[in-house]
């Protein structure tokens, strides 16, 4: 039960300080980080390519429901493949190569309304306990 609420209330705590954060912003701000909320949750589908600078030609794409970072310098973009299926894709940065990512289709999201997700499996850690005899 002691779980039960300090679970609510970290989400109440993330709500407010969020809901603060979000005063002041411009609505394309808070869409922006709407977005970028709806693609780490695999919403957005998107394309991601690269390009040679110096001959034109495509050097790698890639297509889906992807989340993308910078690591390093590197692109790094994880994909949602299926049900239960994730894959992390590394895009070294290279001197000769643009890389793009687009995002393909319209989502609906609030320009005034910041999108706050919280998985309650998340506030509560998976235990994995292995004994040794």
């Amino acid at each position: 039960m002691k779980k039960k609420y300090i679970a609510v209330a970290a989400a109440l705590t993330v709500g407010l300080l969020t809901t603060a954060a979000g005063c002041g912003e411009s609505g394309a701000q808070t869409a922006s980080e709407n977005i970028s909320t709806a693609a780490d949750n695999f919403e957005v589908q998107r394309k991601i390519t690269g390009l040679n600078t110096r001959t034109g030609e495509i050097v790698f794409f890639a297509e889906g429901r992807c989340s993308v970072s910078r690591e390093n310098g590197d692109l790094v973009a994880t994909c949602k493949h299926g049900e239960d299926d994730y894959r992390k894709h590394y895009y070294m940065d290279a001197t000769d190569v643009f890389m793009s990512v687009t995002q393909l289709a319209p989502i609906n999201v609030s320009e005034y309304h910041t999108r706050v997700i919280i998985k309650p499996q998340g506030l509560i850690p998976d235990l994995e306990l292995k004994v040794q005899l």
